[in-house]
């Protein structure tokens, strides 16, 4: 019985991707064991978002051979996609799979161990996958790829254009989920709103279709782009729907300047609306309010000093988010914005992060303490942490409370 590695940088994507390789590896008679104790086989899913994220996935490649020098290494993901050549080089490379090449990986990978000339399977153009790691929630990946073309990002390079499973194949996936024991789950993408250009079908009619199917209770909509997430859709989850009162949307400048240097499909009085639309819709007395969480990018090349007081107030002001993401700006070789010649000094980029975070600190302690004395049902997890256990609330509240095994995988009535 040969050990396997697996390695997983970057988004939940990549996450539910590696799970589904680990599925069917261990079907093959392979042991999953942890990396740092050295394997036959090491399995590394990239990330590829900032220079920063590329740094990360060379050191793990080449911390990986040090510890097993005769271990073959298979590398996917998207700064495989990228950076193919670059990564080629790297000692104990022997695989380098890119955003088109996943359903290759585990065939090509089984012939070359088992010294197989002739290679079964194909070249696919999307790879299903889903999460089975945990016994709480599963990240189930519906659509890949982007169309949009942000003048900052490379994924649309490295994840390809935008595609989709069927939505009965979805189904199919989210009734394996159910079977498992697992309650929850979080639907991903690259673009989660745009699915549907693969099939012809569209991410509202998935949802209605999702919510009908039988032992899952829970589902969060991990990321969507703001001018996706219509006013149709807002109404039917309010509706009282399995889909929580939780939305992850990008934002990424509070600036209508920058917005549109970045080339986002909305502007701020677009965003405010539907983030208050939403609130409208689903926050009545007594009820648990909406949890929003926010991408924002500091330090876009041509961000003034008043730019991005413009977006630090958009969100202390208008938006008021649950928690905001913030990104550091990384300059990614080929894109427009890379290539300008008014970046934003590094220092500057770190302090303004800074900001953004002590600000999204602040947001998130106010956020929790609205929803003191509300109740609300809680979905509690299997880890220890010094006799306690945890688990979120619909909207995304952590609570904690003595570890009781009876309790892993439950939802439970609380009070906040």
């Amino acid at each position: 019985m040969k050990k396997i590695a697996f390695i997983t940088l970057g988004c939940k994507l990549n996450y539910a991707e590696t799970s589904t390789y680990e599925r069917a590896f261990l079907k093959e008679g392979f042991e999953a064991v942890p990396w740092s104790k050295g394997a036959d086989i090491f399995l590394v899913n990239t990330c590829s978002v900032t220079e920063h994220s590329d740094k990360k996935s060379r050191n793990i490649i080449r911390k990986l051979h040090r510890i097993s020098p005769d271990a073959p290494i298979v590398v996917t993901g998207c700064y495989a996609q990228l950076k193919k050549k670059e990564i080629e080089e790297i000692e104990g490379v022997t695989f380098v799979f890119g955003a088109a090449d996943k359903s290759r990986l585990v065939p090509e990978v089984l012939a070359y161990l088992r010294n197989d000339a002739s290679v079964p399977g194909g070249h696919g153009t999307f790879f299903p996958a889903y999460s089975d790691g945990e016994r709480t929630r599963s990240f189930l990946k519906v659509q890949d790829g982007c169309d949009y073309r942000c003048a900052y990002c490379t994924v649309p390079d490295a994840r390809g254009e935008s595609r989709n499973i069927p939505i009965s194949s979805a189904v199919q996936q989210a009734k394996e989920i159910a079977d498992s024991g697992i309650q929850e789950i979080v639907l991903t993408g690259v673009n989660t709103g745009d699915f549907g250009k693969t099939t012809g079908e569209n991410f509202f009619d998935l949802i209605k279709a999702l919510d009908e199917v039988e032992g899952i209770s829970r589902y969060r909509i991990s990321s969507i782009e703001p001018n996706l997430l219509t006013e149709e859709m807002i109404d039917w989850i309010a509706s009282g729907t399995k889909f929580l009162p939780h939305f992850h949307i990008p934002l990424q400048a509070g600036s209508d300047t920058v917005l549109k240097e970045m080339g986002r499909r909305y502007n701020t009085a677009a965003f405010a609306d539907k983030i208050s639309y939403i609130r409208n819709r689903m926050e009545k007395p007594g009820r648990p309010l909406v949890f929003f969480g926010i991408d924002v990018i500091a330090g876009f090349p041509g961000e003034t000093e008043e730019l991005f007081m413009e977006t630090y107030n958009f969100l202390k002001d208008v938006i008021k988010p649950a928690f905001i993401h913030v990104f550091p700006y990384s300059r990614r070789p080929g894109t427009p914005a890379a290539a300008r010649k008014d970046q934003v000094q590094d220092s500057i980029k770190t302090r303004r992060v800074q900001m953004l975070e002590e600000l999204s600190g602040e947001l998130h302690e106010a956020f929790i303490r609205s929803n003191a004395g509300i109740k609300e049902q809680v979905l509690f997890e299997s880890t220890d942490k010094n006799g306690m256990m945890q688990g979120y609330t619909g909207n995304y509240i952590r609570i904690s409370r003595p570890y009781d095994p009876a309790m892993i995988g439950k939802i439970i009535d609380v009070t906040i």
